[in-house]
């Protein structure tokens, strides 16, 4: 069974988040602890994701809001390699988050490079965190199979997102698709035949 690493975003998901059930209901999940979760800084919070993966060998990623920033943070990274897949829910566009939070992120610039493994992105229509046109821009950057889940805010517990069973499903999802994956090691060459 292939470990699933919870990244929480901005202030950790606490009890009631679908990622604190998540880590309750699923054997294989591990949360990557920060120690400041109401100040986050990308360095601190990178130095335990590389820790994470590393000790984990490879791993799924399931990231929140901020979360799925250091999730993307990850491209042209060696620990990179370890990632089989990430589920990017509700990602946060930092200009909104500082607007909202100021004072509290040390998370330099939006995440642009495209992501190196294969990777969902989940929105909504009304997230106070990112626009609609924001969140379809990002994932066209980092070559992530976009799903807009209606009007679903923050994908939160302020918007009524407790346990989220369907969350499990689009992760069941995320992981058939990188099952299918080939290796780059393995691809033919250009031209060659099949």
């Amino acid at each position: 069974m292939s470990k699933v690493l919870i990244l929480p975003g901005l202030f950790g998901s606490g009890e009631g988040h679908w990622q604190h059930y998540w880590l309750q209901d699923q054997p294989d999940c591990r949360l990557v602890d920060q120690e400041d979760w109401d100040h986050p800084n990308l360095q601190d919070w990178m130095t335990k994701l590389d820790a994470a993966l590393e000790a984990a060998g490879e791993a799924y990623v399931v990231a929140h809001s901020l979360g799925c920033l250091l999730a993307a943070r990850l491209a042209g990274r060696p620990t990179a390699q370890r990632v089989k897949g990430a589920l990017l829910v509700a990602p946060c566009d930092l200009s909104a988050t500082e607007a909202l939070h100021a004072g509290h992120i040390s998370f330099g610039t939006m995440p642009t490079e495209a992501l190196p493994f294969p990777s969902m992105t989940i929105g909504s229509l009304n997230d106070i965190y990112m626009t609609l046109d924001r969140l379809t821009l990002f994932g066209r950057l980092w070559k992530s199979d976009l799903r807009n889940i209606g009007l679903a805010g923050h994908i939160n517990v302020a918007s009524g997102f407790g346990r989220w069973p369907s969350g499990y499903g689009l992760l069941e999802t995320l992981k058939a698709r990188a099952r299918r994956r080939r290796p780059r090691d393995t691809m033919p060459a250009a031209g060659a035949t099949v």
